[in-house]
């Protein structure tokens, strides 16, 4: 029903953002010899925010067509290297090969929003470094014949992932995956898998959700399964390929994330309205760029989100040591060969200070010197991986980090 019920309110809205999107063409005409007014000039700016706030996003463009080596512009392809049901494994291949660079599989949250959420992420190590990307499907277009897929599914694709790319690979999960991430790599470290990764990056993850819990925190821990399935898990209506699914709607997502800091979003779109105005293009740009990534989310399969909710929210699995997979209990003493590297943000209000730290102590079996910490000071959650003190600051760490655990012959893929 919650769905049928956005669904017919998404069509409701569709001629108003339609006439909304019609007088900005005609202000915009080079016959309207009025479009230079401050009249006409406050009038696209108001149909401009009404056409944002009534339109539908759909899934982004990664955007990132070229990088630049040693001053020389390479194109970049898009390479899918692995097709899942779920999920598939993107390689953003360079026109030109580089030999002897890190190869590093950047894990995207499954969290509500599109991989290319890391678009910033991953635009910093294309020129020094071989990029890989789990690039999750939407499940509303995942046909039910595929089956459901739960926690350790996903916890299975990135086993598979790892194989896939050989052992001289480095991880990087951001968010909610440096759960799965963790258990992936105690698992293989435990079946001494030689495609274990050389080293992980943690960022912002809920490995302790005890400690200094969020807004977020207190949401998902503050009721039990049977809410979640009662209120938040929709069956994926006909008119779509996942018919039948059933999913955690991203749209009911994205709603709690807006209501959690409504006055903040509300006040950007006031500023924006004022750019607009005042012809501050570049401002008004970066709005854009943000809400266009932001606004866009997918659906989750149900399974998984329900698993999380329990695992890492309800009974804090990882930290209390009782964490299993197929069966199996997870023992994060058994990683002694991947180097650990935990991120976080200082006004971190999704994932609170701490949490992610957490993983360096139930890694007991790693050497202090395959252990690292970094808290950023003045950055929030999504400045963690995007934006500007992640190029300058967060990215060159974790890049130094990296070096200091490739081997000096490690075996790359060069491309």
């Amino acid at each position: 029903m919650l769905y049928e019920l956005n669904a017919t309110y998404m069509d409701a809205i569709k001629p108003l953002n339609s006439w909304a999107r019609l007088v900005r063409d005609i202000n915009a005409a080079p016959w309207n010899i009025m479009r230079t007014l401050p009249m006409t000039r406050t009038l696209d700016a108001s149909m401009e925010l009404m056409e944002r706030l009534t339109g539908c996003y759909d899934e982004p463009a990664w955007g990132l067509d070229t990088t630049v080596i040693r001053g020389e512009t390479l194109t970049i392809q898009y390479n899918v290297i692995a097709n899942k049901p779920f999920c598939n494994l993107l390689h953003f291949r360079r026109s030109k090969a580089q030999p002897n660079q890190p190869k590093v599989l950047f894990v995207a949250p499954l969290s509500g929003h599109f991989a290319t959420l890391l678009r910033g992420s991953i635009e910093a190590f294309l020129p020094d470094h071989d990029v890989y990307v789990t690039d999750w499907r939407n499940a509303r277009d995942v046909p039910l014949s595929e089956g459901e897929f739960h926690f350790d599914d996903y916890v299975d694709y990135l086993i598979e992932f790892l194989e896939l790319l050989g052992p001289d690979t480095h991880a990087i999960a951001v968010c909610q995956p440096c759960v799965p991430l963790l258990v992936a790599t105690a698992r293989m470290s435990a079946m001494n898998n030689p495609a274990v990764p050389l080293s992980m990056t943690l960022m912002g993850g809920p490995i302790d959700t005890r400690i200094n819990p969020t807004e977020v925190n207190d949401y998902a821990s503050g009721k039990d399964l049977e809410w979640f399935e009662s209120n938040v898990i929709c069956s994926v209506p006909e008119q779509y390929e996942g018919a039948g699914q059933l999913v955690y709607p991203g749209f009911v997502q994205l709603s709690g994330f807006m209501s959690m800091n409504l006055d903040t979003h509300v006040q950007k779109h006031f500023k924006f309205f004022d750019d607009l105005i005042k012809g501050d293009g570049e401002n008004a740009e970066a709005h854009r760029k943000f809400y266009n990534e932001y606004l866009a989310v997918m659906d989750l399969p149900a399974h998984y989100y329900l698993d999380t909710i329990r695992k890492v929210f309800l009974e804090q699995k990882l930290p209390n040591k009782t964490m299993l997979y197929r069966g199996e209990p997870v023992d994060l003493g058994t990683i002694n060969k991947t180097a650990v590297f935990t991120i976080e943000g200082e006004l971190d209000d999704i994932t609170g200070r701490g949490q992610t730290r957490a993983a360096l102590d139930l890694c007991a079996g790693l050497k202090a010197s395959k252990k690292a910490h970094l808290e950023e000071a003045g950055v929030g959650h999504y400045g963690i991986f995007n934006g500007r003190r992640y190029r300058e600051s967060i990215a060159p760490k974790i890049k130094s980090f990296i070096k200091k655990h490739q081997p000096k012959m490690a075996r790359t893929s060069g491309s």
